[in-house]
């Protein structure tokens, strides 16, 4: 069985000495933990100096965005060669923040995808249903468009990790119900079945959606939930390290 993977997204939060302050009390207290993967996020101005303090640390340095081209006139984006050499191993593709501030739609999710996977790197790719879908009966059939477009020619589940967020439950205080979980995570493991075979075993699923140091452990019992997406509760070195010690 794979390692639970917990993965801290910062969003736009932490300046350079703020992240680094944040590692200085996180670390120390982690150290050592066995059975799990833990990831770090920072924004782009701190994977460099986040990157030099965990090489010498089993926790993974994430990117939270990347462009599909490695180089080229697009101004204020930042490429997978880039991260691959700043020592990023993980990028969140496809983050509902994404979608809908920066009107990324699957086309350019699946390129993104692509590129990274091209360039060497794993990808964590973010789906989930909005409250109106949820609230029409569609929450099964957007995670379907979301997959099959998302992963259209993707031929690699070894370097994936599909995060499943509800975009309601997002820093909203609100999380969905173990069964709403269960339910959404069993569709997507038969839909990475229906396109990978036995190979969607490779892939984990994360919950992401006001997680917290109270509810992690209910959550982490849900059957293929095997890890999660954690955002605002990722900021405090303290409630984070309660998360991934569960």
């Amino acid at each position: 069985m794979p390692k639970k993977f917990i993965v801290a997204n910062w969003k736009m939060h932490k300046t350079v000495r703020e992240a680094l302050a944040f590692l200085d009390e996180f670390i120390p207290i982690t150290k050592g933990l066995n059975g799990r993967e833990i990831g770090i996020a920072p924004t782009f101005i701190c994977i460099e100096s986040v990157g030099k303090v965990l090489i010498n640390t089993s926790i993974k340095l994430c990117a939270q965005n990347a462009f599909y081209e490695n180089k080229g006139a697009y101004t204020g984006e930042v490429s997978p060669a880039m991260l691959k050499d700043c020592g990023v191993e993980y990028v969140i593709i496809g983050h509902s923040e994404r979608r809908k501030y920066f009107y990324e739609n699957d086309d350019i999710i699946n390129k993104k995808i692509h590129a990274c996977i091209k360039e060497g790197l794993k990808v964590i790719f973010c789906i989930g249903e909005t409250l109106e879908d949820r609230q029409n009966n569609k929450t099964m059939e957007i995670l379907k468009t979301q997959i099959r477009n998302g992963l259209l020619e993707i031929n690699s589940p070894e370097a994936l990790t599909i995060a499943y967020e509800p975009v309601w439950a997002i820093g909203t205080g609100v999380v969905a119900t173990e069964e709403q979980i269960k339910q959404s995570h069993l569709f997507i493991r038969n839909q990475l079945k229906e396109i990978y075979g036995e190979r969607a075993n490779e892939v984990r699923i994360l919950y992401g959606g006001s997680v917290t140091p109270e509810n992690i452990k209910s959550i982490m019992a849900i059957d293929n939930v095997e890890g999660v997406l954690v955002g605002g509760a990722s900021l405090d070195p303290l409630k984070f390290a309660k998360i991934v010690k569960y």
